[in-house]
């Protein structure tokens, strides 16, 4: 599978890391194309690809363009790619709100896969929505989940809305995570615990309870009652949290990533 990268950003590295390292492509058979010639040449160091500053010249004969630039730069990256992607290549991009009707009329093509991966990506253990224009052949659906699987699991879906919906949850989701995180650390060390063990503990503890969820089969809800003895410590706590709106908390920051997402969709915003 030959590959070109439009913007060698974190992301994007992230997918090339995995691309390579499940022989999904070969080194050879991979072009990047970013303005800074410090990142292009830690690519090219790092992993033998083709370094370029010419988009053009980076998808052309590729089989794949991903599309990794930041969102406000993306008008002018179509503008420059637009007339030059033939039939034959597939166009996945990862641009925050970025939709498939505008890209498809920005590029001037019709095999387009939007998909919102996130962060985890970066050590295989992360989590991307996709979905695809009608055009989109088997043989390309088939890269793209292969492509966006080597990064962790992936979901197709029919209904584009559920990007910007799955970009409130899943995209932004870990950035949620590392600030409770960081809250919690934050009040370990205020009741009396040394930072270094109190980041030991709570990572420990976010990990296993992560694993345990995923492995015990019973629902957030069943488990929290099962740790939650009536009268005792954790009960207290929850408590507090709840006098404190917790879940409303959680449901506005969804809602105003999910709303921020919609409007990054729209020209202006």
């Amino acid at each position: 599978m030959k590959i070109a990268f439009i913007g060698g950003g974190n992301m994007g590295e992230a997918m090339l890391s995995a691309v390579v390292a499940r022989d999904l492509s070969v080194p050879q058979a991979i072009t990047v194309s970013d303005a800074s010639p410090t990142r292009r040449e830690y690519l090219k160091q790092q992993y033998g690809v083709t370094v370029t500053t010419d988009n053009r010249q980076a998808i052309a004969g590729q089989d794949v363009v991903v599309l990794a630039v930041k969102p406000q730069n993306l008008a002018e990256v179509m503008a420059e790619l637009k007339g030059s992607l033939g039939e034959e290549q597939l166009v996945i991009s990862i641009i925050a709100g970025a939709r498939l009707g505008t890209l498809c009329q920005g590029l001037d093509h019709r095999y387009v896969v939007r998909a919102m991966p996130n962060t985890p990506a970066r050590i295989g253990e992360g989590m991307t929505v996709w979905t695809a224009t009608p055009e989109v052949t088997t043989q390309q659906r088939e890269w793209t989940g292969a492509i966006l699987g080597a990064m962790g699991r992936e979901v197709s879906v029919e209904d584009e809305a559920h990007i910007d919906m799955a970009t409130a949850v899943s995209g932004s989701g870990p950035a949620y995570l590392f600030f409770f995180v960081e809250a919690l650390v934050d009040a370990a060390t205020e009741v009396g615990l040394p930072r270094e063990m109190a980041h030991e503990l709570v990572l420990a503890t976010v990990l296993g309870a992560g694993h345990l969820l995923q492995e015990s089969g019973h629902e957030p809800a069943e488990l929290r009652r099962m740790v939650t003895s009536p009268g005792g410590t954790t009960a207290a706590a929850i408590s507090r949290l709840e006098e404190g709106g917790f879940a409303g908390l959680i449901r506005d920051a969804v809602d105003a990533a999910y709303r921020r997402a919609k409007e990054l969709g729209t020209p202006g915003t």
